[in-house]
């Protein structure tokens, strides 16, 4: 360069800036304070330039301290170091290409992880479920359980409507439970809570938990509506729809938990309550759910059917009971109302009602609700 060019200067050692001249002198660039003491001899192929500011030059070099800088302003004085350093602009275009290959190399690599996010582990979750023994499941279902709780009750959680496991309710709802989970195979003992809740919704959780919020049993007008929603509450326990849930939702975190071992619930499940509550099963969990409920019908005298009359009246509610209810977690689609309709009609004749009529009324009112006046079947 022909002349001095202005520059300020940082040695990367204290915070003082210093204006300098800078001086181009056989392979060397020459630092120069405003009183002609030398600052600095930087070797022209040790030099790379750093990102700045528009019409800003930024200049660093290898060997020199790690906040080293000379920076060059002004569009005139910028092209005429770039002149004389040709060196610069090759180094600039090489990082420029670099930076944009890692660019690209990155987004196509977070494409690759959404993709398996999304389709790779939903479609392994059912085979990786298969897997998970089912004491972790277990574990992990309370640590959810204890997060729902947090999440939708109070400080102390959620209260029990009856916590008399001997009571007529409970044990009309118990004998219920066992008796739609026999023959499926299952490794869990249902644990059905009915508990005080706003929310109008029901939840199946991994290692057998399901709770009924009294909400929804406020809404429920036939023991077909209570014990469709129930019966396909058990079904999510039997097919392990919770556990393929949250493998599927939680997705790496989750099997980093499964290869560590650690299914304590401590740092895997953080979370995942939130995750239950917000994320919906999919359809064809809800499919097979929705067929189990059918097939304990058979073998109980209930119109599974009732499930979809519940949800169309909770579903009928303001925008809050929307939000959280039975509707959103268990979307009742098209294909879902044309199925339970046949499924209902399948049923043989001469069976039991799965509650009689004094059960019927101990469910009703174990939640503090006035006697019901609604019919037993």
């Amino acid at each position: 360069m022909s002349g001095s060019i202005a520059a300020r200067f940082h040695d990367g050692l204290v915070a003082q800036v210093h204006a300098v001249a800078l001086m181009h002198e056989a392979g060397t660039l020459v630092i120069r304070a405003g009183d002609g003491a030398e600052l600095g001899r930087w070797a022209t192929a040790d030099l790379f330039a750093v990102h700045g500011r528009k019409d800003e030059l930024r200049l660093g070099a290898n060997g020199q301290p790690t906040g080293a800088r000379v920076v060059v302003k002004g569009r005139e004085d910028v092209a005429r170091v770039l002149a004389t350093l040709p060196v610069l602009g090759q180094k600039r275009r090489q990082q420029t290409g670099r930076e944009i290959r890692i660019a690209v190399t990155a987004t196509v690599a977070l494409a690759a992880v959404i993709v398996a996010y999304l389709y790779g582990v939903p479609l392994l979750a059912g085979r990786i479920t298969g897997l998970v023994p089912p004491e972790w499941e277990r574990n992990l279902g309370e640590t959810v359980a204890r997060q729902m709780e947090a999440s939708l009750g109070d400080d102390s959680g959620f209260e029990v409507c009856d916590s008399n496991p001997d009571s007529l309710a409970n044990r009309a709802i118990a004998r219920f439970g066992a008796a739609a989970l026999e023959g499926s195979g299952s490794p869990f003992e249902l644990d059905i809570r009915v508990v005080k809740s706003e929310i109008p919704n029901a939840f199946a959780l991994p290692g057998g938990q399901v709770f009924f919020f009294s909400a929804l049993l406020e809404q429920a007008e036939t023991q077909d509506e209570f014990a469709g929603v129930l019966a396909h509450e058990v079904g999510h326990v039997a097919y392990r729809h919770g556990m393929e849930q949250l493998i599927s939702t939680a997705g790496t975190g989750a099997l980093i938990g499964f290869i560590l071992g650690d299914m304590t619930g401590i740092s895997v499940a953080a979370g995942l309550g939130a995750t239950i509550i917000d994320a919906r099963f999919s359809r064809d969990a809800e499919r097979q759910a929705d067929a189990f409920a059918a097939h304990v019908a058979e073998r109980m005298d209930f119109n599974p059917a009732g499930l979809a009359d519940l949800i169309n009246r909770v579903g009928a509610d303001d925008e809050f009971a929307r939000a959280l209810a039975l509707l959103s977690t268990h979307p009742l689609t098209d294909d879902r109302k044309a199925a339970l309709d046949p499924l209902s009609q399948q049923r043989p004749t001469g069976l039991e009602p799965p509650f009689t009529t004094a059960e019927w009324n101990a469910i009703r009112s174990m939640c503090g609700m006035p006697d019901p006046k609604t019919k037993s079947k």
